[in-house]
């Protein structure tokens, strides 16, 4: 396991706390229509104010690419004042100069700032060594508590965590924890379930599992290649026809995978009430597979009764179009249920996942969900992340 320090190292009474959260929440007219992000960052926020440090927050929104009034962070400031209070919460409408340092200088202990999207700066996305030295001017102490942005060599994620003591977040402890009981320490079998559009887009990620999972499940649009691999007809079903012999190359390897055994087929999505299902060698040419059928759904759930580890990550159909989330839908109540009972230990995140799981009611059964998408694929796939990479180096340094 990544070696790093966590806010259990730290005695932060006093002290300027650097905070990197991810606040990238979804906005709508101007408001907040998805707190989930920020409800995982109170509990470092709240320890570290409690302890009563003088907390200055770094978070970005969308992609700015210089100043954009529409990505500022004061919708997402009105949300965490009302999450954190009665703690006196402030917005800086600045992301660097005098007007930050005047801000910070303002801050009483236990009081939390929100600086504006850090991404207004341009040496943020750059890395730039000056930018990094002007925040390690505004604090004593760094806290990374963006997992979701680790993969980012950004200056608020990697360049300060080499100039401050830096520690881990209570968010960040959690996920890298997590992934490091699965990869490292997972109780066998280790089911993992794959599904999304494209093999291109995960094949780093099955080649990087190939030698730590017990059983695959694919699912999603890339099953129909792995299936046209086979030799089946897929009919008009999105499928990567350069990617057969990857496929089939996969497949040989040995791994056990469960590929559908039924499908719901369509021809037209806004025509869901003429859906049909079909067995694998039923399909015709007009026919699209939007959704694994009842006899592949009972097929993964028997096959999960005799795993103890889930390692899930995008969803087995076309879930936001209902019917077609009924397979997605089943699997994730009946991982949910062996959740439950104590025999199962899921985790689940990337890409649409916390989305398919929310639609299916069993966010909170699961043991863990991720909230980072692109950090928690690239950690899947055995890259090495900067912004953990940077703790584990601040580590080596600082601890005493």
């Amino acid at each position: 396991m990544t070696k790093f320090l966590t806010l259990d190292d730290l005695k932060a009474k006093g002290k300027r706390v650097l905070v990197r959260l991810d606040l990238n929440l979804p906005l709508r007219n101007g408001y907040v229509t998805d707190l989930t992000r920020l409800e995982r960052s109170l509990p470092t926020l709240k320890e570290l104010s409690c302890q009563g440090a003088k907390v200055i927050i770094l978070a970005h929104l969308g992609r700015p690419k210089g100043i954009n009034d529409s990505l500022t962070l004061v919708p997402v400031f009105e949300a965490l004042k009302k999450a954190m209070a009665p703690t006196p919460v402030f917005f800086c409408k600045a992301a660097q100069g005098l007007g930050v340092t005047a801000a910070i200088q303002e801050l009483k202990e236990g009081e939390v700032l929100l600086l504006e999207n850090i991404r207004f700066v341009e040496g943020e996305e750059k890395n730039d060594p000056t930018f990094a030295q002007e925040m390690e001017s505004w604090a004593d102490i760094y806290v990374n508590d963006a997992f979701s942005a680790a993969h980012r060599a950004h200056a608020s994620t990697e360049g300060i965590a080499h100039l401050l003591p830096a520690y881990a977040g209570r968010l960040m402890e959690e996920e890298l924890t997590v992934l490091d009981r699965v990869f490292d320490h997972p109780q066998r079998p280790l089911m993992a379930i794959i599904g999304g559009a494209k093999i291109s887009t995960k094949l780093p990620l099955l080649e990087s599992l190939s030698s730590k999972v017990d059983v695959f499940v694919i699912g999603g649009a890339m099953a129909s290649t792995f299936l046209a691999a086979q030799g089946y007809n897929v009919g008009a079903s999105l499928y990567e026809p350069d990617l057969l012999k990857v496929a089939q190359d996969f497949l040989a390897k040995g791994v056990t995978v469960l590929l559908p055994q039924d499908v719901i087929v369509a021809q037209n999505l806004e025509e869901p009430e003429r859906s049909e299902i079909r067995l694998i060698s039923e399909i015709s040419e007009h026919d699209k597979i939007v959704d694994i059928g009842s006899l592949t759904i009972q097929l993964i759930l028997e096959k999960m009764k005799t795993c103890h580890t889930l390692l899930w990550n995008g969803p087995l159909g076309i879930f936001e179009t209902p019917p077609f989330d009924k397979g997605t839908t089943a699997v994730a109540q009946g991982a949910a249920q062996l959740t439950r009972e104590g025999s199962l230990f899921s985790v689940a995140g990337g890409g649409d996942t916390g989305a398919a799981l929310a639609n299916a009611n069993v966010l909170k059964d699961f043991t863990y969900v991720s909230t980072a998408g692109g950090a928690f694929l690239e950690s899947l796939e055995g890259k090495t992340l900067p912004g953990v990479m940077a703790l584990e180096k601040n580590n080596i340094i600082y601890k005493k």
